[in-house]
């Protein structure tokens, strides 16, 4: 049965990267129906993932957060440290976005704390979480936080050559100097 759902959740994501919500969203939302049934906890939180990321592109953001914060609880009762960081992250976007910055705070350090201290982080994946957190910083008023975490995730983007995240990183530091 895990072929059949792993199938699916490729389906989801290539009609994700087609353009297609409405193929993709039913693809998931199969896939985390056939993980109910057959109890497999991990491709149900991979499954929710991607429905929630779906449900966020479509603008359905109340619905993306719960399938995403389900997908955080089962994480925590399994051994995968990086994939629990990469949901607990984008739990706090979501809230980060939704204007609820008091939630997302410790979102984004548990994500750090995690990523900082697993030899097998994706410079990415951490470079994402900074520029997150850097955002909510700035948002609160915790300007030179916010600079720090902007210096380094420009550096970080700067290593693994994503040039939008670089200029990003200087737009805001620019950004945050003159305020």
């Amino acid at each position: 049965m895990s072929a059949a759902i792993e199938s699916l959740l490729k389906e989801g994501y290539q009609a994700r990267r087609a353009h297609r919500p409405n193929d993709a969203k039913a693809a998931f939302a199969q896939a985390v129906a056939l993980c109910e049934e057959h109890q497999n906890q991990f491709l149900l939180a991979q499954s929710l993932t991607g429905l929630g990321q779906i449900e966020r592109d479509l603008g359905e953001i109340d619905t993306s957060l719960q399938h995403y914060q389900q997908a955080v609880s089962i994480f925590r009762t399994l051994d995968n440290p990086l994939r629990l960081a990469h949901t607990v992250r984008h739990v706090g976007d979501i809230l980060r976005e939704s204007n609820q910055p008091a939630p997302a705070l410790p979102c984004y350090e548990e994500a750090l704390a995690i990523y900082r201290s697993h030899p097998e982080t994706d410079t990415l994946d951490l470079a994402n979480t900074l520029r997150g957190y850097a955002l909510l910083k700035a948002a609160i008023g915790e300007k030179e936080a916010a600079k720090l975490l902007w210096q380094e995730a420009g550096t970080l983007y700067a290593q693994v050559d994503v040039q939008a995240g670089v200029t990003e990183s200087a737009r805001q530091l620019a950004l945050l100097a003159t305020n």
